[in-house]
């Protein structure tokens, strides 16, 4: 008979251990051990568990190399971020927040392949065909290569598989799946291995594209083991505001195609629909001749967007100086401040400093160093800066600008929205054909930016 044995396993790194304990000796985690149950049934020898195959290892100069065909969605967003399109055989897992909206964009990009006479099958754990209709009536994807079973048994979902022989498979979500033969709940760390693991020889032996949808931790982590993450090919997070229409899929990682592109959606009646100019969306809002707003032009992936940064600096009662930054790194905050205060003289230690990224954006790239720094320094001096001017370049801690990536994309960003002037790096302007209808100023120094952007 089986014998049942009891062991915990960490929910991060997948660290096992034969009692509980409050720190994972693995990862260093605090409670993320969690008690899980499974059969152990005796064998006679190691050679029983072993499994022969025919392959023999290759030189992988013999290998032939073969480019995959991608699968287009006419989502051009979804493209983007996926490098091209869905690659066959690949493993895609896609998380975001509850009501973010991945269950709509899924059930848009099925109905967009079925109407390329793909087959789809789409695979709901949490709602029933019924539920999953009314949707597909409000986003008006109805299509006879679409097929739809509500069901959370890995077994009758593999007979499913081989009914339909899908070209591209939904799982939403994998939380929901289970093993019958794990005796573990569902949404478990064995239940989540196990079944990616079973989707992932699916996928992999069959050929089929597969999305699997996974649920998200407080925290805005994939729940689950972290393993899940290493066992896919494509991890995309959904993300945005719920106070705010638009979309970010982004790309945390890809072993098909970038992971810095990121695809932005509006959330309309009728679904998801593309922004195919999110500069200016993210600047339809912004107030002209106001201190401590400022244009940046970041790079993300291949394509610049123009982002508006906002700053507020007042005075404060307490001892320590309030420092909040939300779309910024709070370091990188930090950092620019005691730049301004060392290298140019200005007094910020009685000052609450807040930076804000307009529109719930998140940039992580240096090159709004020098953007953050005029809004602080406009807010400071309450002069504002000219309405048609943008900034960007890398700050330096003894204060010198440094030379950025991609300006000639910047610049040709800002001029096709009408913006006047750029100020930018002195060292980035060598090497390429600088356009004539936009004044562009290189700077060496902060001191010389903000004389630029304020004088």
């Amino acid at each position: 008979m089986a014998k049942v044995k009891t062991k915990f396993l960490c929910s991060e790194c997948g660290y096992e251990s034969p009692k509980w304990l409050g720190k994972c000796p693995g990862c260093q985690a605090w409670n993320s051990m969690v008690e899980e149950t499974e059969s152990v049934v005796k064998t006679q020898g190691m050679k029983s568990s072993l499994i022969f195959t025919k392959d023999k290892p290759v030189s992988i100069i013999d290998i032939k190399s073969s480019q995959e065909p991608r699968v287009l969605t006419n989502i051009g967003e979804l493209n983007r971020v996926l490098g091209g399109g869905f690659v066959p055989g690949s493993l895609i897992l896609v998380g975001g927040d509850p009501g973010i909206g991945k269950s709509t964009l899924l059930l848009q990009t099925s109905h967009a392949l079925a109407v390329k006479g793909l087959k789809v099958l789409y695979i709901s754990g949490e709602e029933s065909v019924s539920q999953t209709r009314l949707r597909a009536d409000r986003l008006n994807a109805l299509s006879s290569n679409l097929f739809v079973l509500c069901e959370t048994n890995l077994e009758q979902i593999e007979e499913a598989i081989e009914q339909v022989k899908p070209d591209f498979l939904v799982i939403d979500s994998i939380q929901t799946v289970y093993q019958p033969s794990v005796t573990s709940a569902p949404g478990s760390v064995a239940q989540v291995r196990e079944c990616t693991g079973h989707f992932m020889r699916i996928s992999k032996g069959k050929g089929i594209a597969t999305v699997l949808v996974g649920h998200v931790t407080k925290e805005g982590a994939i729940a689950g083991p972290r393993m899940l993450e290493h066992m896919v090919d494509c991890v995309l997070y959904f993300e945005g505001e719920r106070h705010h229409t638009y979309r970010l899929l982004r790309a945390v990682k890809n072993r098909f195609g970038s992971t810095n592109e990121i695809g932005i959606f509006e959330m309309k009646e009728a679904g998801l629909t593309e922004v195919t100019n999110p500069s200016e969306l993210f600047l339809s809002e912004r107030p002209l001749g106001v201190a401590g707003s400022t244009v940046v032009a970041s790079m993300e992936g291949t394509r610049p967007v123009l982002v508006e940064l906002q700053a507020l600096v007042s005075p404060t009662n307490f001892p320590t100086p309030r420092r909040m930054s939300a779309g910024i790194d709070h370091n990188r905050l930090a950092l620019i401040i005691a730049v301004l205060e060392k290298r140019n003289g200005m007094f910020l230690q009685n000052q609450d400093v807040y930076l804000n990224v307009a529109g719930g954006v998140k940039l992580d790239e240096p090159a709004v160093d020098l953007a953050a720094a005029v809004c602080i320094a406009s807010s400071l001096k309450d002069q504002p800066t000219r309405p048609f001017d943008v900034v960007f370049g890398e700050i330096g801690l003894t204060g010198e600008v440094r030379a950025v990536s991609r300006i000639e994309h910047r610049v040709k960003e800002a001029e096709k929205l009408g913006f006047k002037r750029v100020i930018v790096p002195e060292k980035s302007l060598k090497g390429w054909k600088h356009p004539t209808t936009i004044q562009i100023i290189g700077v060496n120094t902060v001191k010389e930016a903000l004389a630029a952007a304020l004088g």
